[in-house]
Parts: C-alpha cells; sequence; structure tokens
C-alpha cells in the first residue's frame, strides 16, 4: 500500500471517528419543540441526573413491510401510565395522553423510521440546583425515539436466577410507577445474573414472593392455567402485562389468575415467561440451573409469541385499536 493510499484511508476514518452518533443527528421533541438531539442541553447541575427524579415510558413503533407502515403499540396506555407515574412524584406533564401520542408520531415522522423503533417520553426535574425535594422544582417534558431490536432474545429461551436482590416495595420507592432512581434496583440485579453467566435475573419481594424481572413482568404456566403475579407484589403494572392476559383469555381460551407466586413455583411450572414493552414475549428455559424447557420456549409461550407478533404487525383486526399508525397516506 502506498503512502498516498495508507493516508487516504486514514483520513477516511479521521472522518468516521470525528462523526457524530447516528443518534444524535435524530430530531427530539424537548421543551416544546422538535429540534436535534445534539441540541438539547442538560447541565451537570440537572436535579434528575443527582437525584433520579425522572418517570419515563417506553413505547414501540412495528415496522409492517405489507402495509409499508410503522405502528405505535398500545401508545394511549403508556402515556396513561406516565400520568400516573408523575402524579406519584409530584409532577405535572404538559399534555395529555392523546397530545402526547401525537407527538411520539411527530418525532418517529420527522426522523423517517421504517423499522422497528422504540420511544421514550421523560417526564424529569430540570431545574440546576441542589436539594432533594420534589416540591418548587421544575418540570421538563422530552420524547426521543430510535430504530430498535431484541432487547432480550425472543427466539430462543432465557437462562435466569434468582436474584439476592430484593425488589424495593410500594412503602419505599413505588415500583407500579416508572422512576428513573429506581431502576438501580433493576440494574444490581440484572449485572448480578450476567456476572453469573444467566441472561436475566428474577427478582423477590421482601416478603419472598416472586415479583418480576429485571425489568420485565412474568407469567408462569402449570397445568393448563396461567399464573402472574398481582400489582400488590411490588411490580409495574406492566402495558403488556396486560394485553397478555387478554392474549391469554381470548386467543388462547386460557384461564389467567393474578396471584402471589412462590420461589419454588419457578421451578415445578410447566413454562415461564417474561414479557414487556422492551422483552416482547420471551420463553425462560431454565432458573437457577433447574432445566424448565430443555432448551427451547414451551409450546403454550410459542402460541403466545406468535399471537403477539401477528397484532403488533397489524395482521388481527380485531385488536386494530391497539395500534397507532405513524404515517398517513401521503408519507408511505
Amino acid at each position: 500500500m502506498s503512502q498516498g493510499t495508507i493516508r487516504a484511508v486514514a483520513d477516511v476514518e479521521s472522518e468516521e471517528a470525528s462523526r457524530p452518533p447516528a443518534h444524535r443527528r435524530y430530531f427530539v421533541y424537548h421543551e416544546g419543540e422538535y429540534v436535534r438531539y445534539a441540541d438539547v442541553g442538560l447541565g451537570l447541575m440537572t436535579h434528575a441526573f443527582s437525584y433520579g427524579t425522572a418517570c419515563f415510558e417506553g413505547v414501540r413503533a412495528y415496522w409492517s413491510p405489507g402495509t409499508q407502515q410503522l405502528n405505535l403499540f398500545q401508545a394511549r396506555p403508556h402515556f396513561e401510565r406516565l400520568a400516573r407515574s408523575a402524579k406519584i412524584l409530584r409532577m405535572k406533564l404538559p399534555h395529555g395522553p392523546d397530545e402526547m401520542v401525537q407527538i411520539a408520531c411527530e418525532v418517529l415522522r420527522r426522523n423517517g423510521f421504517r423499522e422497528n423503533s422504540f420511544i421514550r417520553p421523560t417526564l424529569y426535574k430540570s431545574a440546576e440546583e441542589i436539594g432533594v425535594r420534589l416540591t418548587g422544582v421544575r418540570d421538563s417534558f422530552a420524547v426521543y425515539a430510535l430504530p430498535f431490536g431484541d432487547y432480550v432474545p425472543v427466539d430462543h429461551g432465557l437462562r435466569c436466577m434468582v436474584s439476592s436482590w430484593r425488589r424495593i416495595s410500594d412503602e419505599s420507592i413505588p415500583a407500579r410507577a416508572k422512576i428513573s432512581g429506581s431502576y438501580i434496583n433493576s440494574a444490581l440485579a440484572k449485572s448480578e445474573a450476567l456476572d453469573n453467566g444467566f441472561d436475566e435475573a428474577i427478582v423477590l419481594t421482601s416478603n419472598g414472593h416472586v415479583s418480576e424481572g429485571s425489568a420485565e413482568n412474568l407469567f408462569i404456566i402449570r397445568d393448563g392455567i396461567v399464573a402472574t403475579p398481582p400489582v400488590t407484589d411490588d411490580i409495574l403494572e406492566g402495558v403488556t402485562r396486560a394485553a397478555l392476559i387478554r392474549i391469554f383469555r381470548e386467543e388462547l381460551g386460557m384461564t389467567v389468575t393474578e396471584r402471589s407466586i412462590d420461589r419454588t413455583e419457578l421451578y415445578t411450572c410447566d413454562e415461564l415467561l417474561l414479557c414487556g414493552t422492551a422483552a416482547q414475549v420471551s420463553g425462560v428455559v431454565e432458573v437457577d440451573h433447574r432445566i424448565i424447557a430443555d432448551g427451547v420456549v414451551g409450546p403454550t409461550t410459542a402460541r403466545l409469541q406468535s399471537a403477539y407478533l401477528a397484532i403488533v404487525a397489524g395482521e388481527t383486526p380485531k385488536y386494530s385499536d391497539w395500534l397507532t399508525p405513524v404515517y398517513g397516506s401521503t408519507d408511505v
């Protein structure tokens, strides 16, 4: 290779290295305006950065090649939950749920995404000041989006461990609200699982009942009956969880009970799955080195996955009201 060629290659590599990451060029919604991600300035003294005083949501949008449409999944329920989280944190959203759905659609349109995507609306304490409190501190609202694939594998089963970290209780930091600061609890549990060679963690409540995954709700299936922990066992009141309860009942014809689950039931169930907006429907094949599904996702979980994917792809008219199309006829 000549010296000139070497210099040319070095120039290209230098240009690539200096180019900002793709997400910094995306459009976001911040403080009532649509701006570039890179143009949003958050100071080091921002209250939410210091104290975790923020609440957020995660909303998926699914691209359908057949219809050339991008659809938000269960968008309004997510923004309704954000409003409930805001109440717990004594914060005020500047928009109602329907308006926030349209803002999310506009962010996606401005970025022109035509692939599966993830939308993150966040309400946060934006004042640059020191002091632990919730009252008298300015709130700000933002929405960003990015292309997004699988959060955890859905095509093969997960290996899980029961974490030594317990789920925070409603008496401490309410898990039913998606509070930024509370996710250190999830991070500790997930990191412990990864350090021990597992894919995901399952956490227990302070009194020893099964709560959920690090960032997923949980279902077990035994003798044809589906069970999931109740909202009183310190779980996030999952939007996807609620959708799956309906799919279990109406599409698979199965009984679903919401009850406390003991740890040993994880070892003796026929099937176990985790779910969430990010995780979607993910089967579990092993817990604490005890085999549940012998390396493959169980048959009921596989049927549930198929039903769920058909719905989010817009192939099941019965659930069309769960989808919000992003592009109009002139946009696609």
